[in-house]
């Protein structure tokens, strides 16, 4: 009994022990828990004093540069004060000086009135009034003058936006080769020939290159003499549609395109005189016109130039109030002499208004003609329109173009033709080729020698080389001596 006793004994102090330990370890999970979330609470409350803090610290920062910025202003504010005050005590200064002297003026003016009689007063006050309206008057015409100005501007401006617009139609340009299409791909090897010889028969006649492509059913004549180029053109048609090539036919039909050259210029003139709407060309005329197809400047064609620029200068005479047909004949007309250049002397100008005037043209064309390069005055309103429409016609967008290869290369072999003179040190072509500067060795060529070497260069050019207008040989001799002091 006592042995069951002290086993229930022993197990009741087990039982406590273990509440002991349980009510221990609630108690300290308890405590855990509750200093866990006050902890969490002092951080919160800490981060929340730091956040305060820091913005407390921006809205200071903030505070103390909106201080500084307004006492930057402010500091501006009383520069410009103190500058308006200056100006403002100058302003003063000047008025008194002003006052004064104008005070001054008037006691010195009435002492002289004291000593006038009534009439002279009177005579002395018209004179000023006179004067006063003269200078009035004139305020009022400057002022009248650059209203018309201006509206005269804008008049122009509209008149010609309205002359260019109405020109539709692409100016033709002038290109250095020509394509020609074949029927079929044998004509290539008709063309050629056995050996070559047909090919090389129509080079030698005609001057020009022959280029046959593979894969291309075209052959392509090339050449910068536009002339040459038409006249192959017409041959080696007249051959591909007839279809038998030889030597013998090349120059049978070589004849005959150049023998039809004329009634080509004399249809090309009559072409171009019905679409610039001109009447009562001389005969004489038609054919001269007609060779300007043949002529380009800067890749407008001449031809279509003229033909535009007639209709361009009715346009103009016809919203100025001027004579339109007169506008438009002499516009047609006023490149006429750029035919001549190569035969004639001078200028296409004044070429072409003597030729005008040999051929019947009335004085105010053959005026227009002469002055659109501004070589002679104008003597009518039409001798003006006829300058404008020339420079619209030439300056419109897309009118002219500069195929840069071709000019360099054209510029290059000027060049290199006029260097092959003896004594020749440097040449430059300028002026897009109208001018051509030669600088000698001045051991090798004298002072007359210049003037003869000028003249051969200038034959050697007109001889050997294709140009249109006329070249300037200017022949540059210098001698200098350099010495040294030491």
């Amino acid at each position: 009994m006592a042995q069951v006793i002290a086993t229930v004994a022993t197990l009741l102090l087990l039982l406590a022990s273990v509440l002991v330990v349980h009510f221990a370890r609630r108690e300290a999970a308890e405590i855990r828990r509750s200093t866990s979330e006050e902890t969490q609470s002092i951080r919160e409350e800490a981060r929340d004093l730091l956040s305060e803090a820091q913005r407390r610290e921006e809205r200071v920062a903030q505070r103390e540069k909106d201080l500084s910025s307004d006492h930057r202003a402010t500091q501006k504010y009383a520069r410009s004060l103190e500058e308006r005050a200056a100006v403002i005590a100058r302003d003063e200064k000047r008025l008194h000086a002003e006052r004064a002297e104008i005070g001054l003026l008037r006691d010195q003016r009435l002492a002289e009135l004291a000593g006038m009689t009534a009439q002279e007063a009177r005579d002395e006050l018209v004179a000023a009034q006179v004067a006063a309206a003269k200078q009035a008057a004139s305020d009022e015409l400057r002022r009248i003058e650059r209203t018309t100005k201006e509206s005269a501007e804008r008049r122009a401006r509209e008149i010609l936006v309205l002359a260019m617009q109405r020109q539709a139609a692409r100016t033709a340009s002038d290109t250095s080769t020509t394509w020609i299409d074949l029927p079929s791909e044998e004509m290539k090897g008709r063309i050629i020939g056995r050996e070559g010889r047909n090919i090389r028969a129509f080079e030698s006649l005609t001057g020009v290159n022959v280029m046959v492509e593979e894969g291309v059913n075209a052959v392509q004549l090339s050449s910068f003499d536009v002339e040459r180029r038409e006249i192959a053109e017409v041959t080696l048609r007249d051959l591909v549609e007839d279809g038998r090539i030889q030597p013998q036919r090349v120059e049978a039909a070589y004849a005959r395109a150049v023998a039809d050259t004329e009634q080509r210029h004399l249809d090309a003139g009559l072409d171009a005189i019905d679409a610039a709407g001109v009447r009562g060309v001389p005969q004489e005329m038609i054919a001269v016109l007609g060779r300007l197809r043949m002529r380009s400047s800067y890749g407008q064609n001449v031809l279509a130039h003229l033909v535009e620029s007639g209709q361009i200068a009715a346009d103009i005479a016809t919203s100025l109030g001027a004579d339109v047909e007169l506008a438009r004949r002499a516009a047609f007309l006023h490149d006429i002499g750029k035919a001549f250049t190569h035969e004639r002397e001078g200028t296409h100008a004044a070429i072409g208004a003597a030729f005008a005037a040999e051929h019947g043209e009335s004085e105010m064309v053959v005026n227009a003609i002469a002055a659109h390069h501004d070589e002679v005055p104008q003597t009518t309103l039409e001798g003006i329109i006829v300058q404008v429409a020339d420079a619209v016609s030439a300056s419109r967008p897309g009118a002219r173009r500069e195929d840069v290869d071709g000019y360099v290369d054209r510029m290059e072999g000027l060049e290199r033709l006029v260097a092959q003179h003896e004594g020749v040190v440097k040449v430059l072509a300028m002026a897009a080729g109208r001018e051509v500067r030669v600088v000698v060795e001045p051991d090798s060529v004298d002072d007359d020698g210049t003037r003869d070497l000028a003249r051969t260069i200038a034959e050697h050019i007109s001889r050997d080389f294709s140009f249109a207008g006329e070249i300037k040989v200017t022949v540059i001799r210098e001698l200098r001596a350099d010495a040294v002091a030491g």
